[in-house]
């Protein structure tokens, strides 16, 4: 069943599932749905009144959520354009030559190809290669101090996310966008810390937050300037 409420100026659409429960739950999930979860016999006003008293946590989780989807602009890959790699930027450089390659080079980003039209696949493999490399070394002492938790994540993969940093599977598997590598190591650890403390408290809860807050005492200011660098 779809229904919503009136909050002020906005509306919250919610899909309510009844089932054999003791008491009345609402989620919001990454692609800012509101599900809501009730008793069998629980009538809609309650429900209502319910969502309207959680209303303002509701809006924060979907501001949330929506801060928390990659907006990265789109690139022509020619010379002179800048590009972002680990908070930094540097200056495309296109230059031809038969071994190709991608490397930095003071403040410039170099390609070297036999085309320029191999441009963007040079760069978006040298991305991903890096990606690889620098998560690896970014996530292990980050894995290792949740041990303390009782927690580990089945495997880290990368792949690409059009609306997502990163996300935990069901069966403990973290995924992480490649696009990360564009950001300062900060704000990677805190999409890795994210995903982690995703293995102990599957939904955006009060103790999530909590814990999220005790492993990375500065998390906001990290997101703050992912949202920013990234916009």
């Amino acid at each position: 069943m779809i229904d919503y409420i009136e909050f002020g100026s906005k509306k919250i659409g919610f899909h309510l599932v009844y089932s054999n429960r003791k008491s009345l739950g609402i989620t919001v999930t990454s692609d800012l749905a509101v599900i809501v979860k009730a008793p069998v016999n629980t009538s809609i006003n309650k429900i209502r009144e319910k969502l309207y008293n959680k209303a303002s946590w509701i809006i924060k989780q979907q501001s949330f959520f929506l801060s928390f989807q990659p907006k990265t602009p789109e690139k022509k890959y020619i010379a002179g354009e800048t590009h972002l790699y680990l908070g930094r930027q540097y200056r495309l450089k296109i230059e031809q030559g038969n071994e190709e390659s991608v490397k930095l080079k003071g403040k410039f980003l170099v390609v070297i190809t036999t085309s320029q039209s191999r441009s963007k696949q040079l760069i978006r493999k040298w991305y991903l290669n890096n990606a690889k490399l620098k998560f690896q070394l970014i996530s292990q002492p980050l894995i290792h101090r949740f041990r303390k938790h009782g927690v580990e994540p089945s495997s880290i993969v990368l792949r690409e996310m059009p609306t997502r940093w990163g996300s935990c599977t069901p069966k403990g598997k973290i995924i992480l966008n490649p696009e990360l590598i564009k950001a300062p190591r900060g704000c990677i650890e805190y999409v890795i810390i994210h995903e982690l403390c995703h293995l102990i408290h599957r939904d955006h809860t009060q103790k999530f937050i909590d814990l999220q807050v005790k492993e990375m005492p500065d998390w906001q200011q990290w997101k703050m300037k992912l949202e920013k660098l990234l916009a």
